[in-house]
């Protein structure tokens, strides 16, 4: 999944913040086209898309699937580690909700973030954006989980970075298996937190993961 990443002026003097704009490229949805595809598999599966309780249904179900499939852009903001901080900051359970390449149903849960910084640090906010930017799509939690840690690692270049998504998966849970209340646990960690062993620990700690 590639993504756009404009830069403003950069900072002005030590103590400025620095911003990058995040953008997905755009993907444009057709409604229109979508709403009709709802109305032809409502007809498929044996319903009557223009009964009285499923007259609206094809709009709102396009709709639903055209927000669960567009991030918002953001501003990726960072500042100067003027304090030379070097532990971990660590964001829990951020909610996100995704939707399953291979089913075209939900999956939702919460991200874990941590990271290490080294010389700048991020706005605490912004690791739920970065959730946010890649969850919103066709996704696989696998994937999603890498491209989090990835794409963090690469912008903020922290000397570690680790992310643990726990998610229930509607696929699993209300079909096939019908395990409900199971979740799964995915893990990304880069850096010191791959490589030092204190520092993985702390981290899975901290999530609530046992490593």
């Amino acid at each position: 999944m590639s993504n756009v990443i404009e830069a403003d002026d950069g900072p002005r003097g030590r103590n400025a913040a620095s911003r990058l704009r995040v953008v997905r490229p755009e993907q444009r949805v057709d409604l229109d086209a979508a709403e009709r595809a709802v109305a032809g598999l409502l007809v498929a599966l044996g319903h009557d898309p223009d009964g009285e309780h499923l007259a609206d249904t094809p709009r709102r179900v396009a709709q639903a699937y055209a927000e669960l499939l567009t991030p918002r852009s953001f501003d990726l903001t960072t500042f100067p580690n003027d304090e030379g901080y070097d532990e971990l900051v660590l964001a829990r359970d951020i909610p996100f909700q995704s939707l399953c390449q291979h089913h075209l149903l939900p999956f939702h849960g919460v991200a874990h973030v941590g990271y290490l910084p080294d010389q700048r640090i991020l706005g605490l906010s912004k690791l739920a954006r970065v959730v946010e930017l890649f969850a919103r799509g066709l996704q696989v939690q696998e994937r999603l989980t890498q491209q989090i840690a990835d794409w963090l690692d690469d912008h903020v270049a922290p000397h570690g970075v680790g992310v643990v998504i726990e998610a229930e998966h509607l696929c699993m849970s209300q079909g096939g298996v019908r395990a409900q209340g199971s979740r799964t646990v995915t893990s990304a960690v880069h850096g010191l937190l791959r490589n030092d062993g204190r520092s993985r620990q702390e981290f899975f700690s901290l999530t609530g993961i046992s490593r």
